[in-house]
This record gives C-alpha cells, structure tokens and sequence, in this order.
C-alpha cells in the first residue's frame, strides 16, 4: 500500500477518530490534560506504527506530563484501537507534540492587534488608535528635523 493511498487516507482518519474519543472519553490518567486534540494520525503503510500528533491547550510541562501519560497509556489504547478497528496489523502508536493551532492562535492574535492599533477613517487618511503611537510618531518627526 503507498503512503498517499486512499485506504491509507481514510485508515489514517479512524485512527485519529478512534484516538481522539479513547483520549477524551476512556483514558482517567490524571497527567493527560482534558484540552488535548489528536491533529492528525499518520499511519505507515505497512501498519506496523503510526505517528499520531496531538496539540495541547497549556503550557509546557502540562504538555510534557500529557504525552507522558499518553505514553504511559499507548498499549491500552492500542488493544482498544485492534478492537475498534478491523485491520492487519494493529499500528505501535507514536505521540508527538503538535504546536501548529498554538501557533495559529498567535498568529491570529498578531492579527487582531495591528488590525486595532491602525483604523483608517473614512477619507482613506491613517491615524493611530493609541495615544504613545501617536506620541511616538511625533518624537520621531521631531527628531527628523533636527538631524536636518
């Protein structure tokens, strides 16, 4: 089976289904943090292992003790997944941190804060919604001229 198969497409997304809900719904372990999604299930072609990446809500050593216990709890949740799952091969499940939607969430964040700091009026002229960008803008035209 190649990597880009379609049956390799859609056994990667009932793993990642299959995981998500066993992670939310039936892993107890206190260390995995309840804010924790599976992003995306890659499984190998041959169905010996399967690199799942998850994204957790918090900070670094909520995210180191989540994929401790996860770690801890990948043979159950192996057993659960032969059982849910009719394959070959049940795949050895890998986890690794995913900071991709952390990271959009800046992104978006960075977003939201340039587009409240410039407000253009209605004739099209520029000016800043803070007083220090304001303040700012002066100083810097001051200093402007007096180097003239």
């Amino acid at each position: 089976m190649r990597k880009n198969s379609i049956k390799n497409t859609r056994i990667n997304g009932e793993v990642q289904k299959e995981l998500s809900t066993l992670i939310s719904r039936e892993i107890k372990d206190p260390r995995i943090n309840p804010m924790t999604s599976v992003v995306h299930a890659e499984v190998a072609p041959d169905l010996k292992t399967a690199k799942i990446y998850i994204s957790v809500l918090g900070d670094d050593e909520s995210k180191k003790n989540t994929l401790l216990g996860l770690k801890s709890a990948a043979a159950y949740m192996r057993g659960q997944l032969a059982k849910s799952l009719n394959l070959r091969n049940t795949p050895e499940l890998t986890f690794v941190i995913d900071n991709s939607i952390e990271y959009g969430v800046h992104m978006s964040k960075l977003i939201d804060e340039v587009n409240k700091k410039i407000v253009t009026d209605e004739t099209g002229d520029d000016y800043y919604d803070d007083e220090e960008d304001q303040e700012d803008e002066a100083g810097e035209d001051d200093e402007d001229h007096v180097n003239d």
